[in-house]
């Protein structure tokens, strides 16, 4: 008994000098480098956000912050080291909605979302847009609902692969509409711009970045944006919302997380940075160069908003019974 006493007391000691030392490592908060873990390989949107938030926030925290790619599993493998991290403020993952939908496909999970990570902020905002083969003559939104009602099964619409982004929001807007289209999958969105433009692949929710040097030269067509506004990029197209949807809302927006239990003090110290960096002219005309909105909310605001897609995107899969198998 007075073993176990003892230990307790070791074990009690410990937390409430961990908890004690806690005021004296936000205030010391970085004094090495920061690591950004973008859990996609290079080259992609995540990894361009990441490596200008790094600059940025590196630059307001008067630290290095330093980018490192850790792919694999859709963006899990990155998540996960950051998930077993200590909880020191010192590393965090940039990512997509992939960090909600991940869990809800996945059977097994190495991290609780809402435990092992936490939100450090919502950083930008940016809507996927929907286009079009050129062979199908079709100018509007209107006119391609008017010809998917009419014409079931016979679009094919392609995806980044099952359970990304635009695969989901193409399920969300075909439950929306009632229109049948069949699913094509690929490895990376970028790759079904071939087919598209011989009308192999009719329809796409593509990524701005994606889609913009195509659509630029007409060789595939821009109906509509998904977000709740207008895009910067395309601000002569209508939302699908104004367009006839209403409500229909789908956002590709990135957000950096950190590990779970990493004290307070030092989560109000990164999110008060990050808000600061997304502030910065620079950053603002590189993201928009893509596509992407500034965005930056407060702790719990980026915490409810994670929960809010979580929950939106499990009944969309739920809904159309989207697996992985």
């Amino acid at each position: 008994m007075n073993h176990l006493t003892s230990a307790a007391r070791i074990v009690f000691g410990a937390a409430l000098a961990l908890v004690a030392a806690w005021p004296a490592l936000a205030q010391n908060f970085p004094d090495r480098p920061v690591h950004l873990i973008v859990p996609y390989g290079p080259g992609g949107i995540t990894d361009f956000a990441g490596r200008q938030l790094a600059q940025h926030i590196g630059e307001v925290l008067g630290q290095t912050v330093v980018v490192e790619n850790k792919p694999g599993a859709g963006g899990i493998v990155g998540v996960d080291y950051v998930a077993h991290a200590a909880p020191d403020g010192y590393n965090m993952a940039v990512m997509d909605p992939a960090v909600v939908i991940n869990p809800i496909l996945q059977k097994t999970m190495p991290y609780d979302i809402f435990k092992d990570i936490v939100p450090l902020s919502i950083t930008s905002s940016s809507p996927e847009v929907l286009v079009v083969a050129p062979q199908l003559g079709i100018k509007t939104y209107a006119e391609l609902v008017a010809y998917g009602k009419a014409n079931p099964g016979k679009l094919n619409y392609a995806s980044a692969g099952v359970g990304t982004t635009p695969h989901l929001a193409a399920e969300l807007w075909k439950s929306r509409t009632g229109i049948d289209a069949v699913h094509v999958p690929y490895k990376g969105i970028g790759a079904s711009y071939t087919d598209m433009m011989s009308n192999k692949i009719q329809i796409s929710f593509s990524s701005i970045a994606g889609a913009r040097p195509f659509t630029d030269d007409g060789r595939v067509i821009a109906l509509a944006t998904t977000g709740a506004v207008r895009s910067p990029v395309y601000p002569d197209l209508p939302t699908i919302a104004e367009a006839g949807l209403p409500g229909y809302d789908v956002d590709l927006w990135l957000g950096l997380y950190g590990t779970g239990g990493t004290p307070p003090d030092v989560l109000a110290k990164l999110n008060a940075a990050i808000a600061k960096a997304l502030q910065n002219d620079d950053l603002k005309t590189a993201f928009g160069k893509f596509g992407l909105t500034p965005r930056g909310l407060p702790l719990a605001d980026s915490a409810a908003f994670t929960k809010s897609e979580y929950e939106k995107w499990k009944k969309v899969i739920t809904d159309s019974h989207i697996t992985l198998d």
